[in-house]
């Protein structure tokens, strides 16, 4: 008999919601209970895009998925959800799948199926396990969650311009010549993209980051724009007046790829460098020498990321900044144009994913910012089945989001692979796979490459994919719908049954025989070349983006601005309890103050302040740095509120207001006061 190995390695494609979406290599070793687990991991050195490298987090997934803390059996809670500490208890999945199933069927038979509210967002972006697992409570007929936290303002303004979200392809980036990452810190969210940077650098590329504070993308970048959040629309105005008066335009493309150019000359007239500059914060020859650069070189890339849409007008603001290479024609050249997401380029046919077919008109819907009013006794929900997400700690007005999960008349069913501050409130938990430990299909939306994985190795203990729990309430519930039953290849099968050029070529069988297969593109791909897929056909310039002033300005009260972008070391919540990527982070969350503020709050390096918002408020440690600027407070990071010294979420301060494109978050809207403590 064949000895088994101690280790083998596989590769997959990684499941967490950032652009990269890597290919993997996975080691697997075999402990001495005979269980294999993950040992180790980095990027495949074979894939074009991953390069051999994986990102400074998810080179500790081993770590998260071997937590001594995961929870491996199903947990029925034993003591009030209004104790510090929870009590569960170990019970079989018959249990409690019974009993959730038979608490939701009294449910929807005595209130409807308003009473029962799914909650989930990108923990994984398998198409499985994320977005096919809604098809049960569509079938159900329970509120549609409108998944807003986000990237729904981004892509509402990039529809509004564009139609499809296309992006530039990430290794023609070499050839740009001017590389502006615009609301992004690259360098930490969207690290496989560095390498080209580099490359284009090299060949002489000119890079400009623009961002309200200064982080590692701006030590990279050879120019950093310090503007005030929430301003980027003014500048991009400010852009464009420069652009029209000095002819910097492709006056061809606007006439054959564009509509609305008349509009948006009058809006950008009055918006000269020197009233952009009074905005922004900028000095107006910043503004005019930006212009200048955008203008003048060719071809030149623009990344913007999501962070400039956490604002009451963020929308719009990313929607100006995307206009720009339709002014100068920079779609038509080789790395030129814009890049937000790629995932429109993969034409998998959707009608049946997650049951979406069964969506009714009549269906209410449920925006996921707006979680703490859902869960508030009045709106009527009284079961909610989390999965994917941890809400307690990311959602907005997180304080009231715990409030109403501790409500004793309220069912709370978590699906998880770690001990969050939202398990910790559940009634249930129960223990979810990880992506090594279930089958699942992955789009990107950063690259070109359509991904599968294959269940590389056992869960451990009774742990089961969502699906299978979704599957195994249907039954208990009666659903009928065949879809909710499917199996992965099923699903596969149904993603591919699409004759679109872009899929040309790719079957079940040779996707789950090379694990990542990129989509039949051109070999040079120009998305916008000669126009959009936009009800006119054509790149749409109007309405004119337009500044507004916020109507949560700053004042005497709260004089600060408080923004929450991502932590080096963290992807959302998801490794917040590895103290291997807390400590580097400072093993607590800090607020970032300019000198001036610090000294106006009587605060100094190290100390303790209380931020006050609206809302809410926190205790945070002090950290006095020039990389804020004045008027600006920085948190990185979505630390869990177990990390901070008073246990409570940054998002304790923040709002559920939302965005004016796409009911969005405005996470970077929040105002706050500092105060020593």
């Amino acid at each position: 008999m064949t000895a088994l190995p101690t280790t083998r390695d596989v590769l997959l494609t990684c499941p967490l919601d950032c652009p990269d979406a890597c290919r993997l290599k996975v080691t697997v070793g075999r402990g001495e209970d005979g269980l294999e687990r993950m040992t180790k991991l980095t990027g495949d050195a074979n894939h074009p895009y991953t390069k051999g490298f994986a990102c400074v987090k998810t080179v500790h997934y081993p770590s998260r998925a071997n937590h001594p803390e995961r929870p491996l059996y199903p947990m029925r809670r034993v003591n009030p959800k209004t104790d510090a500490e929870p009590v569960f208890e170990r019970v079989t999945w018959d249990e409690a799948l019974d009993d959730i199933a038979a608490r939701m069927r009294t449910l929807l038979d005595t209130r409807g199926p308003a009473s029962v509210l799914r909650y989930h967002y990108a923990g994984t972006m398998g198409l499985m396990e994320n977005n096919h697992a809604h098809a049960l409570f569509r079938a159900l007929g329970t509120p549609e969650l409108d998944e807003t936290i986000c990237a729904s303002a981004g892509t509402e303004a990039w529809m509004m311009g564009y139609g499809t979200r296309y992006a530039v392809e990430p290794e023609d980036v070499a050839h740009a010549r001017l590389i502006v990452l615009w609301g992004i810190n690259s360098l930490s969210t969207n690290s496989h993209l560095t390498p080209h940077l580099t490359a284009a650098r090299k060949a002489g590329a000119r890079i400009v980051h623009v961002d309200p504070y200064e982080n590692r993308t701006s030590r990279f970048a050879d120019q950093h724009l310090k503007l005030r959040p929430g301003t980027d629309t003014a500048l991009v105005l400010g852009l464009m007046h420069e652009l029209f008066a000095h002819g910097w335009t492709d006056e061809a493309y606007i006439a054959e790829a564009t509509t609305g150019i008349d509009e948006l000359r009058r809006a950008a007239q009055e918006w000269t460098p020197e009233r952009a500059a009074e905005v922004t914060g900028l000095s107006a020859d910043e503004v005019r020498d930006f212009a200048r650069l955008i203008g003048t070189t060719r071809p030149t890339y623009i990344r913007v990321g999501y962070g400039m849409t956490r604002h009451e007008h963020g929308g719009t603001a990313l929607r100006a900044v995307t206009l720009l290479p339709a002014l100068t024609g920079d779609w038509r050249v080789r790395g030129g144009g814009c890049a937000l997401s790629a995932s429109g380029a993969f034409k998998l046919n959707r009608t049946r994913l997650g049951a979406a077919h069964l969506i009714r008109p009549e269906t209410p819907h449920v925006n996921m910012n707006e979680l703490a009013n859902a869960l508030a006794p009045s709106a009527g929900v009284g079961a909610t089945v989390i999965y994917n997400c941890n809400p307690a700690v990311v959602a907005p007005d997180s304080s009231r989001v715990r409030a109403g999960l501790r409500r004793d008349d309220l069912l709370v069913v978590v699906l998880e692979q770690a001990m969050t501050e939202t398990a910790r409130l559940a009634d249930y938990v129960l223990p979810a796979t990880t992506f090594a430990e279930h089958a699942d299909v992955y789009t990107s939306y950063g690259h070109h490459w359509l991904g599968y994985n294959p269940a590389a190795i056992e869960g451990p203990g009774e742990t089961r994919p969502n699906s299978w729990v979704m599957a195994q309430l249907a039954r208990r519930l009666g659903v009928s719908e065949p879809s909710v039953y499917w199996t992965v290849d099923e699903l596969l099968a149904e993603l591919l049954g699409t004759d679109h050029p872009h899929l040309a070529g790719i079957t079940p069988e040779r996707l789950k025989a090379e694990g990542s297969v990129r989509l039949n593109l051109p070999e040079t791909f120009l998305p916008y070349a000669h126009g959009a897929e936009t009800p006119s056909g054509k790149v749409q310039l109007s309405p004119a983006p337009a500044y507004r002033e916020p109507q949560a300005a700053l004042n005497a009260e709260y004089p600060l601005r408080l923004v929450t972008p991502p932590a080096h070391h963290f992807l959302n919540s998801t490794y917040g309890m590895l103290d291997v990527l807390t400590r580097p982070e400072g093993q607590e969350p800090q607020v970032m103050l300019h000198p001036a503020d610090a000294a106006a709050s009587g605060l100094s390096d190290g100390d303790y302040a209380q931020l006050q918002s609206e809302v809410g408020q926190v205790r945070r440690r002090v950290r006095v740095t020039t990389e804020a600027q004045p008027g600006v407070a920085v948190v990185e990071g979505t630390w869990w509120g177990l990390s901070a010294p008073d246990g409570e979420s940054i998002n304790t301060l923040t709002a559920q207001t939302l965005t004016d494109l796409g009911g969005g978050s405005t996470f970077h809207n929040t105002r706050v006061r500092v105060e020593k403590t």
